[in-house]
């Protein structure tokens, strides 16, 4: 984990200021922003590992700066919601955010979500170079493991990384039903603490997103009272 850099955007001089202390005992490296458009500028001069992001911000709020953010990378983005209604979560994590906090929240939480969202995008990485790393491939809709891209009717679609490792965990495993439950331990891992309903928004975004032009022998399908599969007809 050392050497990692990490992009702070935080109106609030005491939150940033003790957050970005913990971190640098950790051995991170920090930047610091108050002001929304100047963290968003921040981001594209430098090269960030993970951004820790308010919502309220002066000159642009979060939800754009993550937004703006997810059209040209996919680093780890721990939203912080002042008001810690559920509303304000699921906003986040829809348009692209990895991770949550609500305030007042512990510092050493905060560092414990970091490190989690960083073993996590590490894993990605080692897991796609290592043995079965290749592609999945159904009709038109091909997911190339090895550069983490997802291409339906031969052109590329954008899909924010927490999106892509579900719908790669689901083509893994075809006609395999899953709860909710087993996605959001497999996908967001043991220590996510949000609703499962999480999982129902991911799965109508992709929906959203994957629209092949002919009709498919793939579907991700609803199984009622359970979750969800990554249905194939293998006729």
């Amino acid at each position: 984990m050392k050497n990692k850099r990490i992009l702070i955007v935080e109106d609030d001089p005491n939150i940033s200021e003790i957050v970005s202390l913990y971190l640098k005992k950790e051995g991170y490296e920090v930047d610091k922003e108050a002001d929304g458009k100047k963290g968003y500028e921040g981001f594209l001069e430098k090269a960030y590992d993970l951004i820790i992001l308010d919502l309220m911000l002066p000159s642009m709020d979060g939800y754009e700066i993550c937004r703006k953010v997810r059209e040209t990378s996919n680093v780890p983005i721990v939203m912080l919601t002042a008001k810690g209604e559920q509303e304000e979560k699921i906003k986040g994590l829809e348009i692209g955010a990895d991770d949550y906090l609500p305030k007042p929240f512990d510092v050493r939480e905060l560092i414990a979500r970091v490190e989690a969202n960083l073993r996590r995008r590490k894993l990605d990485r080692e897991e796609s170079k290592g043995v079965g790393s290749g592609r999945l491939a159904f009709d038109t809709l091909i997911f190339n493991k090895e550069a983490f891209e997802v291409y339906l009717d031969g052109d590329t679609v954008e899909i924010p990384r927490r999106e892509a490792q579900l719908l790669k965990y689901l083509m893994e495993y075809p006609n395999r039903v899953f709860s909710r439950n087993e996605l959001i331990e497999n996908v967001w891992g043991w220590d996510f603490e949000g609703e499962d309903r999480v999982v129902d928004l991911y799965i109508k975004r992709l929906r959203q997103r994957l629209n092949p032009k002919e009709e498919a022998s793939w579907s991700i399908a609803t199984v009622w009272g359970i979750g969800y599969k990554f249905e194939v007809n293998r006729q």
